[in-house]
């Protein structure tokens, strides 16, 4: 009896290291957003380099990158969840034509633009078709932060950008396939079944909740007295769907959009957004700071001539392709520059493709490498392309006054 006290006496005591590193994090986010604050600049660049300082190729306060990820992860779920609660689908599905078809062509003309410079440069098939990929993703977590801090969440322009994230979080799943037939590598019959199925169980509860107008869950009266209750649904509602995707082969933020329609319709969880946001905030800033911590900080100054190039090449095939095709389908020059520049930078959904071309011997540790340090760059300067964009254009007129 003697020894279990002595023990749970000791074991109390000791620190929790995932204790330790949320402080040494926490402090070192606070110092560097102080800092931002002053500058007037947004907090995500914040977050990213407090993950470079701290991280394993900084000054080594943090090496647990596999926890940062895990814990990141949730933020961008979390984050998908609560735009699924702001958007309007309605006005997604009424202008279809702009996240769709824009998508799509933007796609295309990425793996394009680098086949171009690939011929030039005489890279291998593989290596365009990756870089294609890689580039013609946006982040969603820069995006969507950078949309809701201007209040653009609910503009014409923001439901165009939000479609077009969505659309290429759903092609996500495609390219993965494509790089796993590049290979040689092929998905067995199961796994091609359970995304079929798994897309068409996702579009049918997309369209049922469409249809109605409110929801309404069961015990309904008990529910809406009850808000603990309610953060626990919405939680339940959040990563439930989110497994769900996930284990039907499909985008777990996917899944965490469509649970984020539900409880925006139900009546019972009218609670939910605010008492969440405070989640939302520290584990998206997790998952900034663990792409910050993947930045290789010797082997950005070693090619620093390569990742420069490859990074303005990044932006200006972005905001001209973005721009090019939804000027095309009907939106002013105004409009269409400025979207081009909102999603210009390289999404964090690449670091997914670029990891799985590496390990599938698509591309070498250097190639994979300048991957890495190209999407993270991409993601600290483009609150500043979009600032640039924004002066160089003229001003931005909105029905909506936004």
């Amino acid at each position: 009896m003697e020894n279990f006290r002595l023990y749970h006496i000791q074991a109390t005591v000791q620190i929790d290291p995932i204790l330790s590193i949320l402080v040494v994090l926490s402090v070192g986010i606070i110092l560097i957003s102080f800092v931002f604050r002053l500058l007037k600049q947004p907090y995500v660049i914040a977050y990213i380099l407090a993950g470079v300082f701290m991280g394993p190729h900084g000054l080594k306060l943090v090496t647990d990158e596999l926890l940062i990820s895990n814990l990141g992860s949730f933020g961008l779920v979390l984050l998908l969840f609560f735009i699924g609660m702001e958007i309007s689908l309605p006005k997604i599905i009424a202008n279809w034509r702009v996240p769709v078809l824009g998508t799509f062509i933007q796609v295309v003309l990425s793996v394009g633009a680098v086949w171009t410079v690939g011929l030039i440069f005489h890279w291998q098939l593989n290596h365009i078709i990756v870089l294609g990929l890689v580039i013609s993703l946006s982040s969603s977590a820069i995006v969507i932060n950078f949309l809701q801090d201007k209040g653009l969440i609910a503009s014409s322009i923001g439901q165009n950008i939000i479609g077009i994230l969505l659309v290429q979080d759903v092609l996500v799943v495609p390219m993965l396939i494509l790089l796993s037939y590049l290979s040689g590598a092929t998905l067995s019959t199961l796994e091609i079944t359970k995304q079929i199925i798994g897309g068409f169980l996702i579009l049918g509860i997309t369209l049922w909740v469409l249809k109605k107008k409110e929801i309404h869950l069961p015990f309904g009266k008990q529910i809406r007295k009850d808000h603990e209750i309610q953060v626990f649904i919405a939680f339940a509602f959040c990563f439930g769907f989110s497994l769900l995707t996930a284990f039907f082969g499909l985008s777990s933020a996917l899944g965490a959009f469509v649970a984020g329609m539900i409880v925006s319709k139900a009546r019972e969880t009218t609670w939910v957004h605010n008492s969440l946001h405070a989640f939302r905030i520290v584990f998206v800033a997790l998952f900034f700071v663990s792409v910050g911590m993947l930045i290789n900080l010797s082997f950005l100054m070693d090619n620093l001539g390569v990742i420069s190039v490859m990074v303005l090449l990044a932006f200006l095939t972005n905001n001209f392709i973005n721009a090019m095709i939804v000027r095309f389908l009907g939106e002013s020059w105004t409009d269409s520059l400025y979207t081009g520049a909102i999603l210009a930078q390289i999404g964090e959904f690449s670091f997914i493709l670029g990891a799985t071309a590496y390990l599938a011997g698509l591309i070498s540790e250097h190639t994979y490498q300048l991957v890495i340090s190209t999407i993270s760059v991409t993601l600290i300067i483009s609150p500043f392309w979009i600032f640039i964009v924004s002066k160089l254009t003229p001003k931005i007129k909105r029905k909506d006054n936004l």
